[in-house]
């Protein structure tokens, strides 16, 4: 691997920023200064420094983030503050949002750099199932259960694939569900609702294929994936193409 590209990847600046920090003799391989920024160098091997400090190289990251409202899963956005944003202890430059969720919807959001595993928790093909907790306005029935497990029709072409929905509570004027989806349509959770004559208040995402959400983690809090998360998850080093 190329050094510019080394230090590029683990956030110490753009190509060209890179490119001067090495000219400048800032920055050193195994104790002397570079040929250049074209020098290759072996992660892992050898010990890259750049102002003194040592640069190690991560090829991939991974993130928890319990997303609160008003922020939107986007990498950059010129009006609003961004997941991305929230994300301030990283050595990545490439991280992105795994999917979206909704300005106003909170819950567990993946950020990576993995591109494959984007793909395989993403395509359609995959059915990933991913639950949300939701508190509706309405009474949610036996009979909301029995539709939602044969398919809604939000004006689509096709059905809602079946989908496990759960009455936690009902107090007469709210309810409380739980909802366990296989597909990702726009806003599909508050159309499936809308579809049966209830409105969708507060909406939150608590699992995603084998990863829950950390409760421990308040709105807008992060923490690293542990390695058991990572393997549940199917975590590959094949194909790191973005999604």
């Amino acid at each position: 691997m190329r050094l510019d590209k080394y230090l590029a990847d683990m956030g110490i600046g753009t190509r060209s920023e890179v490119k001067q920090h090495i000219h400048k003799g800032l920055v050193s391989v195994n104790g002397a200064l570079p040929t250049g920024p074209n020098q290759h160098v072996q992660p892992g091997a050898d010990e890259i420094f750049y102002q003194g400090e040592p640069v190690s190289y991560q090829e991939y990251e991974y993130f928890m983030l319990n997303k609160p409202q008003g922020c939107v899963s986007a990498v950059t956005d010129p009006q609003h503050q961004t997941v991305l944003d929230l994300i301030d202890k990283k050595n990545r430059k490439d991280l992105f949002p795994v999917g979206r969720l909704d300005r106003d919807t909170e819950g567990l959001l993946l950020i990576t750099n993995n591109g494959r595993l984007c793909h395989n928790l993403l395509a359609p093909g995959k059915h990933v199932p991913k639950t949300y907790f939701a508190r509706i306005s309405g009474n949610v029935t036996d009979e909301d259960t029995a539709q939602f497990a044969k398919g809604i029709n939000i004006g689509e072409q096709r059905d809602t694939l079946p989908a496990e929905l759960q009455i936690l509570s009902h107090d007469g004027t709210f309810s409380e569900i739980t909802l366990t989806i296989t597909e990702g349509k726009f806003h599909q959770v508050k159309r499936m609702f809308q579809a049966v004559g209830k409105e969708v208040v507060y909406l939150k995402r608590i699992s995603m294929g084998n990863l829950k959400l950390d409760e421990s983690l308040q709105p807008g809090e992060y923490r690293q994936l542990t390695e058991e998360e990572i393997r549940l998850l199917g975590q590959t080093k094949e194909n790191t193409k973005r999604c």
